[in-house]
């Protein structure tokens, strides 16, 4: 699944907030233009504009994918993966839940495969465990390696990142966030 589909609800969060694309893009740091080609569907935004958007919602990624997007439609009890083009996969195991705070993903990469990451908003903190193959995280500016069966927590307020070994790695990957960190409020209608 694409995150362009009409699932995406940018538009959705941005009218609960009240504002306008312009502003949206002061939060953010992604253009108007950009935004606005996200919201019509005409533009399949990257991972990283994903996460900025999300950062300057103040606001989990999983939240800014309506349900249809989490769910596999051939079986409703699985979520989704969500590909992002050029970057990484990601699997939506538990979306965001407001009262635990916390979103998990799946993530695989291919051998040798990285992916670096912005600092998300303050106070968020990161899980991974490696369920198999070799991975280093990039966490204050070190790569620490973490093996299959390990598990690491850093501080994602931070730029961080991750590399897999050279038979690729697949980690669970927590994101928890501080207790003013909510789900957008449902829209009427």
């Amino acid at each position: 699944m694409q995150p362009d589909e009409t699932t995406l609800k940018l538009r959705e969060v941005r009218a609960a907030a009240g504002l306008s694309l312009a502003k949206v893009a002061e939060l953010t740091g992604v253009s108007k233009a950009m935004l606005g080609q996200i919201e019509r569907g005409e533009s399949s935004p990257t991972i990283a504009t994903l996460w900025k958007i999300a950062k300057g919602f103040q606001m989990p990624l999983s939240a800014l994918l309506g349900p249809a997007a989490l769910r596999d439609p051939h079986d409703a009890r699985l979520f989704r993966t969500v590909t992002f083009p050029g970057s990484i996969e990601v699997k939506i195991v538990f979306p965001f839940d407001p009262l635990l705070g916390a979103e998990t993903f799946h993530v695989a990469l291919k051998p040798d495969q990285s992916h670096q990451s912005a600092a998300h908003a303050a106070g968020v903190t990161e899980e991974v465990f490696v369920l198999q193959g070799t991975l280093e995280v990039l966490r204050e500016g070190d790569w620490v390696p973490v093996a299959s069966g390990q598990g690491l927590r850093f501080a994602a307020d931070l730029p961080h990142g991750y590399r897999a070994g050279p038979t690729g790695a697949a980690f669970l990957n927590m994101h928890h966030y501080p207790r003013e960190a909510t789900a957008p409020a449902p829209i009427p209608g």
